[in-house]
């Protein structure tokens, strides 16, 4: 087997393992429970995850940090006052916010034109298994560089702050 047709192998099976048991199911009619999304501009990403890409939100990426005590910038600076950051604090997390904005929209503007390109690849029956698997080893890519981002932010943020801040934004967010 060819490294290409190899690699989109593994892409596909990790694609399908992905896909919760009910997404591939039919009703009972025999309809797919993905009719009707033939009409979206990517049929792979609806208009909240292109949105959501393109502005450089967090998508759940940074969960790993959040759910284990490590806070985010965008949060940080909604409860700046609640958490008492100094004028120090402040500023550098929203540098960190805005590094972390910035790169951020600029992955998630190539994910969307990469996932454009695959559909419209699959569209116009212009599609073969090397390209199958160069275009989703770049998506696959750029995912991991963007979830590192944002993981990577709530990590220099929490070096900012003190225990008792940390302590408060977890009670703030409903942690504990």
């Amino acid at each position: 087997m060819t490294r290409g047709i190899r690699s989109a192998a593994v892409a596909v099976a990790i694609v399908a393992l992905a896909l919760p048991a009910s997404a591939q199911q039919h009703d009972h009619a025999g309809h797919s429970p993905y009719a009707g999304l033939q009409g979206r501009e990517i049929k792979a990403l609806d208009s909240t995850a292109v949105r959501d890409y393109l502005a450089g939100a967090g998508m759940g990426f940074a969960l790993a940090a959040e759910l284990n005590g490590y806070p985010g910038p965008r949060h940080v600076l909604e409860l700046a006052d609640q958490l008492q950051l100094t004028p120090e604090q402040k500023a550098a997390t929203q540098r960190i916010f805005e590094t972390m904005q910035k790169q951020a929209i600029e992955l998630g503007t190539q994910i969307v034109e990469l996932e454009r390109e695959l559909d419209r690849r699959f569209a116009h029956r212009h599609i073969d298994v090397e390209t199958l698997a160069d275009l989703t080893g770049r998506i696959a890519a750029l995912n991991g560089r963007l979830r590192a981002v944002h993981l990577g932010a709530h990590i220099e943020l929490t070096a900012l702050l003190t225990q008792d801040q940390i302590a408060a934004y977890q009670k703030l967010r409903g942690y504990h």
